[in-house]
């Protein structure tokens, strides 16, 4: 039987070439475009503004640090260049590769959170837009239990908001726990809210810039698609069977609305989502 496709390591592996060719660095995140102009050249600047904010919560001192998601490594790079220890907990075996290689100084475990074991040593609980996938309360109750007394959970990350609605043809962008949910759950557990703040306004052009991009790509795939409708049909009609053959109707209608779609917006994004930065600490 033929292997399955890795579309997901391919994918991270295209999109890390790409930014780090735009920006010069691998940083996932979003951008925080405060007093900039949202424009492609601007994206490096505006992550610079994202990871400075983002640290600005971090407690005093030299920390030890458990970067959970990890990304490509570059937030931890960042954080062991101001003299703290980190160690970064990934479940994909491409974005490990790529945390060791960027943060040679971290301490690299390529596993899920919820497989990571650890005696509570940690002063720092980072979920960097990582917090979304890891089921919400496991996430809090495991961080909690890995921290040393004092020690702090700093997530910053997109929740849906109370106006999102699920099962649209087009899922909507950002995505994420229920942030009435997160609310329930923190109420639920004695764990001190120390600071909250909403920046949902200042990250959300980046899903104009975002979508831009996709519609770059998409109007060439247009414009290759009329000229072989025009000039080589057979060519066209065997590429179009070639791609239903890989992706499903639904599959198609999804990736159509990425690279020529409009609805992905900053303002659908402001609609459906609150992207929130919580400094929780444990009670006791």
């Amino acid at each position: 039987m033929a292997e399955k496709l890795d579309t997901r390591a391919v994918g991270l592996d295209v999109g890390l070439s790409f930014i780090r060719w735009l920006t010069g660095t691998e940083n996932l995140h979003y951008g925080l475009w405060t007093g900039l102009e949202v424009t492609a050249a601007n994206l490096g600047p505006a992550q610079a503004a994202y990871t400075d904010k983002l640290f600005s919560y971090l407690p005093a001192g030299r920390l030890r640090i458990l970067d959970i998601g990890g990304g490509a490594g570059e937030t931890a790079a960042k954080l062991i260049a101001l003299g703290h220890a980190v160690e970064i907990v990934v479940p994909s075996a491409f974005l490990a590769a790529r945390c060791r290689e960027n943060a040679p100084g971290a301490i690299v475990h390529e596993m899920p959170f919820q497989a990571f074991v650890s005696e509570p040593r940690f002063d720092l609980c980072l979920f960097s837009e990582s917090f979304q996938y890891i089921p919400r309360d496991l996430a809090l109750d495991k961080a909690a239990a890995l921290l040393v007394p004092g020690g702090e959970i700093l997530i910053a990350d997109c929740f849906r908001s109370d106006a999102y609605r699920p099962g649209q043809a087009i899922r909507s962008a950002g995505g994420g726990h229920r942030l009435a949910a997160m609310r329930v759950s923190l109420a639920e557990r004695d764990l001190e809210v120390l600071a909250e703040e909403d920046i949902t306004a200042a990250v959300a052009p980046s899903i104009d810039l975002e979508q831009a991009l996709f519609n770059v790509f998409g109007h060439a795939i247009e414009r290759v698609d009329s000229e072989l409708a025009s000039k080589r049909p057979r060519g066209r009609w065997v590429l179009h069977r070639a791609l239903g053959l890989v992706l499903n109707a639904r599959r198609r209608a999804r990736l159509s609305a990425r690279l020529m779609g409009r609805e992905r917006t900053a303002e659908a994004f402001c609609r459906d989502n609150r992207y929130v930065i919580f400094r929780l600490r444990p009670r006791g």
